[in-house]
């Protein structure tokens, strides 16, 4: 038996993989070189319960009730600015109460452990980005990172070479900083 959902997806053991599953493969289908993606995580009961309208426009209304479980629904938020980076603009997000966590996706550029201690140390931002850019070990990868008010964390990665449902890694601590910084989005 393998680990694949009907729909050629992962299958997921807990409620947040299966959102961070559901926002990649949502980031899969609109393509590569995409801007960074932020989300809102909401218990999916709840938002039945308490919004019913939003949660018939996401579809939600449709599910009988025991297909749903314990899950969160990722809710897309306005667009990240182009020019803020993005740690700087995580740093001005509060989160109301009925947001239970949050999520972001962003495509990044990777180089292997044995070209990271080659990098020049003499280097600013924007020649250390075309340095990496240009290196020929380099790699594409989409990250998504979410965690839960309450401290849970999880992670995707999707290599732009093996771009396909099978290939992605999950894991909690695969993207520590990014996750620190929407954890403290929680933060009072």
């Amino acid at each position: 038996m393998d680990n694949l959902s009907p729909e050629g997806t992962p299958l997921a053991s807990g409620p947040l993989t299966r959102a961070v599953l559901e926002i990649d493969e949502y980031a899969s289908g609109l393509g590569w070189d995409q801007p960074a993606r932020l989300f809102a995580l909401v218990d999916t009961e709840r938002l039945r319960t308490e919004e019913p309208g939003l949660a018939g426009q996401l579809g939600l209304d449709q599910q009988p009730d025991g297909d749903l479980g314990a899950s969160f629904t990722p809710v897309e938020q306005d667009e990240i600015p182009a020019d803020a980076p993005l740690d700087e603009f995580l740093g001005t997000i509060a989160w109301p109460e009925a947001v239970d966590g949050c999520a972001v996706t962003v495509e990044r550029l990777m180089l292997p452990p044995s070209a990271e201690a080659a990098v020049p140390e003499d280097l600013d931002d924007d020649q250390l980005a075309r340095w990496v850019a240009e290196h020929p070990e380099r790699s594409e990868v989409r990250m998504t990172v979410a965690v839960l008010r309450g401290g849970e964390r999880e992670s995707a990665l999707r290599l732009r070479e093996k771009d396909s449902p099978t290939e992605v890694l999950t894991g909690a601590d695969l993207v520590p900083g990014l996750a620190e910084a929407l954890a403290a989005t929680f933060e009072e």
